[in-house]
């Protein structure tokens, strides 16, 4: 089917798909760094530690920072859409610094060439994490909830320290920057204590938010029920965060693999959209746990963006990508998590979603399965063409990826 019989057969359920791709281009996405590196960084580790890990062994990953920019470089330009990217911390140019300064004392020049990079190649803005973990302070493997108050202040100061660069990325794309912050802390085995380790994180997040620029930051927390090593207890709780920014007026963090497995974040948007006027978005695929598996475009994605589309809260909800595959080539499994995820977006656009909730409103249930079925069937297929079309882009990014793994990631020894 043509683009034009198409846009006729949605528009006999009164949905107009030039205006569903006219607003899917301008929905940012931050698309995050670290898949291409399996979340190294540029401060010299040669492996993960602190609840999370990166499995597989593709060759070809990249290992300087000239590898990575030029690797996500090339992802990039294989996806459509408006486009943002997400850093760590652990990903500071530090130059002459490199071994005379800690994750304590990072400053926004270390981060001048992410600007540059941005800039050059049209995105969007750059958002912010704090990174920690993978390094030697995490004492026992706590960091703001550490009792050792050593330990504590490194971590506070690590984070005023990430408040300063973010506002410097904000200010420098014109677009404020997301900060979340995520903290592997936790305990192996049940401990004695579960009330203290979370009044010290209060604390150390009051200490890192006492003062930042509000107008280019955007502070984020993040939950998570587990990690690898801190099985028993996680400090930073769903109830933790979510409590932590309501009463501190900042956004919550959801990210799909940071829940029971019976949970779905889909269901949690519109419970935040109630409270919260802005909520942020980790997009992940969890398989049993959080492990991060590369975006595809699945059923509980769709539902993610449905709630998201149907509830006007495109400008609402910050949507980003966080995963780590190293177990097929990252250019791919940076684009295919991209574009599912820009799939997802115009697949909810593309529903009568005012009908289907006055169905709901009336009491009409025949009439709203009805419809969710129908347009199931719908030649979705031909309106994404469509929209990849605009943009010079079509769907076979195997090949060029093939291309560039066997021209650049093939001499990577």
């Amino acid at each position: 089917m043509s683009y034009s019989e198409a846009k006729k057969a949605y528009a006999a359920f009164g949905i107009d798909a030039d205006a569903a791709i006219g607003s899917l281009k301008g929905v940012p996405v931050s698309v995050h760094c670290w898949q291409g590196d399996d979340v190294l960084g540029f401060e010299g580790a040669q492996s993960l530690s602190g609840g999370i890990q990166t499995t597989g062994n593709y060759p070809g990953r990249a290992r300087t920072p000239e590898e990575l920019m030029r690797d996500y470089a090339f992802a990039l330009s294989l996806m459509p859409g408006t486009k943002r990217i997400n850093i760590h911390a652990s990903y500071a140019f530090l130059g002459a610094d490199k071994g005379r300064i800690d994750r304590d004392a990072y400053r926004p020049e270390h981060f001048a060439p992410w600007v540059k990079f941005a800039r050059e190649h049209g995105l969007a803005g750059i958002d912010f994490n704090p990174t920690f973990f993978a390094h030697p302070k995490m004492k026992d493997g706590l960091t703001l909830s550490s009792p050792d108050e050593g330990t504590r202040k490194f971590w506070v100061e690590h984070g005023k320290r990430c408040m300063e660069i973010a506002a410097y990325l904000g200010k420098e794309m014109n677009s404020p920057c997301l900060v979340n912050i995520w903290i592997p802390d936790g305990y192996k085995d049940i401990p004695a204590d579960r009330l203290s380790p979370r009044k010290r994180y209060a604390q150390s997040l009051d200490e890192i938010l006492a003062d930042y620029n509000k107008e280019w930051v955007i502070p984020a927390v993040e939950s998570k029920v587990f990690g690898i090593g801190v099985e028993s207890f996680t400090v930073g709780s769903s109830e933790f965060c979510q409590n932590y920014a309501a009463t501190r007026g900042i956004c919550s963090l959801l990210d799909n693999g940071h829940y029971h497995p019976t949970e779905v974040v889909s269901d949690k948007i519109p419970a935040m959209l109630a409270f919260y006027d802005k909520v942020a978005l980790h997009v992940s695929r969890p398989v049993r746990w959080d492990s991060d598996h590369v975006v595809i475009f699945e059923d509980e994605l769709k539902e993610i963006m449905k709630e998201v589309v149907r509830n006007d809260a495109l400008s609402k909800v910050k949507i980003a990508l966080d995963y780590f595959d190293a177990s097929i080539n990252r250019m791919f499994a940076w684009v295919t998590g991209q574009r599912s995820v820009q799939k997802a977006l115009l697949y909810a656009l593309l529903l009568p979603n005012e009908e289907m909730k006055s169905a709901q409103e009336k009491g009409d249930f025949t009439r709203l399965m009805y419809l969710q079925e129908r347009v199931k069937m719908l030649p979705f297929s031909d309106v994404w063409e469509e929209y990849l079309a605009q943009q010079n882009l079509d769907e076979n990014y195997y090949e060029p990826i093939m291309e560039y793994e066997k021209k650049v990631m093939e001499n990577r020894k």
